[in-house]
């Protein structure tokens, strides 16, 4: 049913690294496994209202309007650089091999949700990416796209599961190492800074 160019180019897609990748990473870093499952289904479903926005044509108001575009822009780089801060502050105080009290499941389901959420970058993509893949003479388009956008969720929850996991099993050799534990938290700030930088002086 589904043409083998749209799941490669969806997986594809999906294993680059962005801001969801990068915190589902750092989850499973710090907070195991279940932790970064919990960001995975986060990540998944914060790309929701940019389908649904995608599929009853929203993207194309974001394309016409500058103010909107650049205000959507500015709010998910403010919220990223939020998150880079309490990484970078963070950095070398959570413990590994303990329980971290003051972060539970739903928490981090909607930090997650809030990534995604927040990229206005997302919506514009599904308007380009999910048209491609629906024949020109389809008798329900709109349909199809549902059906395309469930898929691509699908491989985007399992992708992102997946590198949380691995993540976690990283953290196993970490938890001796304070030091390495800080720089990589560090990393990750720094990298999600980046993300908010490039998102708020990008071009549509």
């Amino acid at each position: 049913m589904f043409k083998p160019e749209f799941l490669l180019t969806s997986l594809i897609v999906v294993l680059i690294p962005g801001t969801g990748a990068v915190y589902t990473i750092t989850t499973g870093i710090t907070l195991k496994w279940k932790a970064s499952i919990a960001a995975a289904i986060g990540c998944t479903l914060g790309i929701i209202p940019h389908i649904l926005a995608s599929i009853l044509g929203l993207s194309a108001i974001l394309n016409m309007s500058a103010q909107v575009f650049s205000a959507l822009k500015l709010a998910g780089s403010a919220y990223l650089l939020y998150l880079a801060w309490n990484m970078w502050r963070e950095a070398g105080k959570l413990e590994l091999n303990k329980k971290n009290s003051e972060t539970n499941i739903s928490q981090i389901i909607l930090k997650a949700i809030a990534i995604n959420l927040l990229n206005p970058k997302l919506t514009i993509f599904f308007f380009a990416f999910l048209p491609l893949f629906v024949p020109e003479n389809s008798s329900s388009p709109t349909l199809e796209m549902i059906i395309l956008s469930v898929v691509f969720m699908g491989i985007t929850l399992l992708v992102f599961a997946l590198y949380g996991i691995l993540s976690s099993g990283i953290s196993a050799y970490l938890i001796n190492s304070s030091k390495a534990v800080k720089r990589m938290q560090q990393a990750f700030a720094i990298t999600l800074a980046g993300f908010a930088v490039q998102l708020a002086v990008s071009e549509k």
